[in-house]
C-alpha cells in the first residue's frame, strides 16, 4: 500500500500551540528558562594551586562542597592558577575556606588570591544582537524565497521558522530541570535556522515543480501539496536520520557543555522536520486560496 500524506494542519497547529502555551505558563510562574552562569552572573575564585594541576580534581572538590555548576580556566603565565566562575552563594567565605581544605590536600602550596562578583558574560546586549540576527534573516529569507518562488511560500517558510524556534524555547523551558541555557545554546539556534529553512525549501521547490506538472497542475493547491511532501519525504527523513545519529552520539559521549548544545539541537531539528512536511506547505495551500477567493 502506498503511503501518501494528508493534510493535518489543524491538529499540528494545535499541539504546537499546546506546547507553547505550556511553557509561556510555567515562565509567568516562575518556572523559565534554567540560565546558566553565562547568563545570570555570579562568583569569581582565583587560586593559585603552586604548580601543575588537574581541572577534574578541581570539579570533584566543589561537587564536594555542595557547588554543581561550574566553570574552571586555567589562567597564569604557566597555567598553574585556577578561577573558578560559580553562581553565587550565601556565604562566598565558608565556600573559599572548605575549598582550600580540600585541595591543601593533594596541593599543599595552595593560596587564596581573590573573590570578586562578575556579571554575565551573555549580557543584554549580545541577546539583542541575536534577536537582531534572526529578525534580518527571516527578512531576507522571505525576500529571497518571495522572489524565487513566491510572496506566499516566502511568509509560510517565515512561519514555519517561527514555530520551530519558539518549540525549541518551549522545550527548554518544559525541560529546564535537566537543560541549562548556556552560550552554546544560541549556536544551536542559529544552527536550526538554516537546517530548518534548507528543508522547507526543498518542498517548496517540488510543490512549484508540481504546480506546473501536466496531471497535477489542475489538482487543489492541497493536494499538490500532499503530492510534493510524499516525493520529498523519503528525502527528508534520510537526512534528518543520518543527522540526528551523530547528534545524539554526541549527546550520549559528550561532555556537559556539549550535552547542553546537543539536545536543544535535536529538538530543533525534530521541530524542523515536522514543521516543514506538516505545517508549511499547507500554510502556503490556505494563504494561495484565500487569495484567490478575494
Amino acid at each position: 500500500m502506498k503511503f501518501e500524506m494528508k493534510n493535518r494542519l489543524k491538529p499540528c497547529a494545535v499541539v504546537s500551540v499546546a506546547i507553547m502555551v505550556v511553557a509561556l505558563v510555567l515562565t509567568m510562574m516562575g518556572n523559565g528558562m534554567n540560565l546558566g552562569i553565562d547568563f545570570t552572573g555570579g562568583t569569581l575564585m582565583t587560586y593559585n594551586m603552586g604548580g601543575e594541576f588537574n581541572v577534574d580534581e578541581i570539579s570533584a572538590a566543589l561537587n564536594e562542597c555542595g557547588v554543581s555548576e561550574a566553570q574552571i580556566a586555567k589562567t597564569g603565565e604557566e597555567n598553574t592558577q585556577v578561577q573558578i566562575r560559580i553562581s553565587d552563594v550565601e556565604n562566598t567565605d565558608d565556600l573559599r575556606d572548605a575549598l582550600v581544605e580540600k585541595l591543601s590536600v593533594g596541593y599543599p602550596n595552595i593560596e587564596y588570591v581573590d573573590i570578586t562578583r562578575v556579571g554575565a558574560v551573555v549580557g543584554g546586549e549580545l541577546i539583542n544582537n541575536a534577536i537582531k540576527s534572526l529578525t534580518m534573516a527571516a527578512v531576507l529569507m522571505l525576500i529571497y524565497i518571495a522572489f524565487r518562488f513566491d510572496l506566499y511560500s516566502g511568509i509560510a517558510a517565515v512561519i514555519g521558522l517561527a514555530h520551530d524556534i519558539a518549540i525549541m524555547l518551549s522545550f527548554v523551558v518544559i525541560c529546564s530541570s535537566f537543560i541549562r541555557v548556556e552560550t552554546t545554546f544560541i549556536a544551536a539556534l542559529l544552527t536550526i535556522v538554516g537546517y530548518s529553512i534548507n528543508n522547507t525549501i526543498i518542498i517548496f521547490d517540488r510543490i512549484r515543480e508540481n504546480a506546473h506538472k501536466v496531471g497535477v497542475r489542475q489538482l487543489p493547491r492541497e493536494q499538490i501539496v500532499n503530492i510534493s511532501v510524499t516525493e520529498s519525504l523519503p528525502r527528508t527523513l534520510n537526512t534528518t536520520i543520518t543527522t540526528l545519529l551523530t547528534i545524539v552520539t554526541l549527546y550520549v559521549l559528550g561532555v556537559d557543555s556539549i550535552k547542553q548544545f546537543a539536545l536543544p539541537l535535536i529538538v530543533g531539528i525534530l521541530a524542523g522536520t515536522y514543521s516543514a512536511n506538516m505545517i508549511n506547505g499547507y500554510v502556503w495551500a490556505l494563504l494561495m486560496d484565500k487569495r484567490v477567493k478575494k
